[in-house]
């Protein structure tokens, strides 16, 4: 275990209550990390009426701060409305460290151009590939480069996903290729255990667990399930999770008259999904691109045969006898499908416990804690950079943009100094230290006064 204890705010705008690889991955690696001593906090957006502070297990602490959903579960990119508010919970929380994650967050964009500016280490997690033509990846992938323009390391889920990040990020070398470590994503193998009991022995059931977007593959996904129902008249899907493509999975469910074959459960939570995994004997995931796959992990931890397109990261992720791969097409996954229902049929597929303990050896949080803990020791360590070193970085980032992230940092600048004035740091209160083994002591002590006033009555 490291001796330096970091203090830690990991910033998102995707987290609990809303489910997601991303999600799961931020709860996972901060419950590692108190277990190693580390002081953790989580900062994102309200959900609903979840506004304030939470606590998680292990008393996790969740600052839910109210800013309004902008689109697709992101706060509105204003970049400086949020800065009063996160600077005083950097400094009610005495953070060394901030770690946003999601490129797709702007609140997580809004945080880590704060911490820099008051010169806090930052770290940032890619989760997600993308494209360089569409205007939604242009746009993105420039929110990136003024993000890891000044980082001081940034962590990919998979080789692909390094190469991609570096290539959207690393324009006119705005971003040093070299501060990029990949650190994979993990499982809780103790939570998807299989269970073959709850397999039917008369069907072959192929199960899909994924949001219904474009980017899942759900056109693709429409177009295989008729052809495999027509073909095979004792295999049936069940369908987990929901979005905008749900209309047309049951307009394909109805117009082929597959009531009894395709069973679409909508939402499920994150704790429900193991009881749909272990009915199936296939699971299937058609996603156009992907920089890692958490759900094709969970199913074989769960003992099912992978069915999945080889695009992004997927073909690092599990070994050649646990998986079939295709190309993102329908033909394609269709002849994979046949390959491997032939195989579930035969006999022919690993034993369900010996692709749990295969999976459990091979992905474990702990082990994505500590690489993650090895990266907060290094960038603690380095050299405080000075704030014309910063424009430097950025201004070499575009003969058009570098100018206009110069603008937006010196901005930040002159806000951080006129919060400071009207809100010096010596009035904000600094959070006592809470933990379990807190508790625990407090819990003693009130049991101790209890028994010596108990035996003061009897005394008495």
């Amino acid at each position: 275990m490291a001796d330096e204890k970091h203090r830690i705010c990991m910033v998102s705008d995707f987290f609990y209550p809303n489910m997601g690889g991303v999600e799961s991955h931020i709860y996972q690696l901060a419950q590692c990390l108190i277990q190693r001593k580390h002081k953790v906090i989580i900062v994102t957006h309200g959900y609903g009426g979840r506004k304030g502070v939470r606590y998680l297990t292990n008393y996790l602490k969740v600052y839910y701060i109210p800013m309004g959903i902008f689109h697709n579960q992101c706060v509105l990119p204003t970049l400086y409305t949020d800065m009063p508010i996160l600077r005083y919970i950097f400094i009610r929380e005495r953070i060394t460290l901030v770690h946003g994650h999601s490129a797709f967050s702007t609140l997580c964009h809004d945080a880590l151009l704060h911490a820099r500016t008051m010169g806090i280490k930052c770290v940032f997690t890619d989760h997600s590939l993308f494209g360089f033509a569409d205007a939604s990846s242009i746009i993105t992938n420039k929110f990136l480069q003024f993000s890891l323009a000044d980082i001081d390391h940034v962590i990919c889920v998979s080789h692909t996903s390094k190469e991609n990040t570096v290539l959207r990020a690393s324009t006119q070398s705005c971003m040093n290729p070299y501060i990029v470590s990949v650190i994979p994503n993990a499982v809780n193998a103790s939570v998807f255990t299989p269970d073959p009991s709850r397999r039917s022995n008369n069907q072959i059931i192929i199960v899909v667990v994924s949001r219904l977007v474009y980017r899942k593959g759900m056109d693709l996904l429409a177009s295989l399930i008729p052809l495999i129902c027509s073909k095979y008249n004792d295999v049936n899907f069940i369908i987990g999770g929901d979005g905008p493509k749900r209309v047309l999975l049951e307009e394909t469910r109805e117009q082929y008259q597959l009531d009894n074959r395709v069973e679409l459960l909508g939402t499920l939570e994150h704790d429900k999904v193991r009881d749909v995994l272990v009915q199936g004997h296939i699971f299937l995931n058609t996603s156009l691109t992907e920089a890692f796959c958490m759900a094709i992990v969970e199913a074989a931890c769960c003992g099912l045969l992978v069915v999945s397109t080889q695009v992004g990261g997927v073909p690092e992720v599990l070994p050649s006898d646990m998986i079939r791969l295709a190309q993102p097409s329908v033909k394609a996954l269709e002849e994979a499908l046949d390959d491997a229902i032939l195989a579930v049929r035969t006999g022919k597929v690993l034993n369900a416990e010996v692709l749990h303990e295969r999976i459990k050896s091979m992905y474990t949080w702990m082990n994505v804690c500590k690489r993650t803990e090895t990266v907060y020791d290094t960038v603690s360590k380095l050299p405080s950079v000075p704030f014309n070193v910063r424009l430097q970085r950025l201004y070499e980032c575009g003969s058009v943009a570098g100018k206009i992230f110069c603008v937006l940092a010196v901005i930040d600048l002159i806000l951080l100094l006129i919060v400071e004035y009207l809100v010096p740091k010596e009035n904000i209160d600094i959070s006592p230290e809470y933990s379990l083994s807190t508790r625990l002591t407090r819990r003693a002590l009130r049991h101790d006064k209890n028994k010596i006033s108990t035996n003061k009555r009897i005394k008495k």
